[in-house]
């Protein structure tokens, strides 16, 4: 897999929120010209596009501000976790209580509680901006 893409309508506070998980920066472009709307089946498309890498470099999300045509939203903000289609990303990482603290900083609130599946793993899903989900996974030795 090369990346994930995200459709945000607050690329600042989503490029935030992933920065306080422990992603980067790696670029961005504005995208824009007949073969883009080509490409996604849209007219006048002229969006805005950040790539966020993962610190172990292997993933990559890649968050997208549509400027024409707007964005449209498809499903309510606050989608349960069973909702049909992609319902979150997860994170492996070493301290969930840190990073969810870095998170709700920005914002972010609990799905559920942070639980403990049999000795392995500790596990939490966290609603961000815009409804944004991801689930965190901290290994326990």
């Amino acid at each position: 897999m090369d990346n994930v893409l995200l459709v945000v309508d607050d690329l600042e506070a989503a490029i935030a929120f992933f920065a306080a998980l422990g992603l980067e920066r790696e670029g961005e472009a504005t995208v824009e010209g007949r073969s883009v709307d080509r490409l996604v089946g849209l007219e006048g498309v002229r969006s805005e596009v950040v790539m966020m890498r993962t610190p172990d470099g292997h993933g990559r999300v890649e968050l997208d501000k549509f400027h024409t045509p707007p964005a449209v939203r498809a499903e309510p903000e606050d989608a349960p976790v069973n909702a049909l289609g992609i319902r979150r990303i997860m994170f492996a990482v070493d301290d969930i209580d840190a990073v969810l603290a870095r998170l709700r900083a920005h914002g972010a609130e609990l799905v559920g509680e942070v639980v403990q599946y049999e000795d392995s793993y500790r596990l939490c899903y966290v609603r961000g901006p815009e409804g944004i989900m991801v689930a965190l996974a901290e290994q326990l030795s």
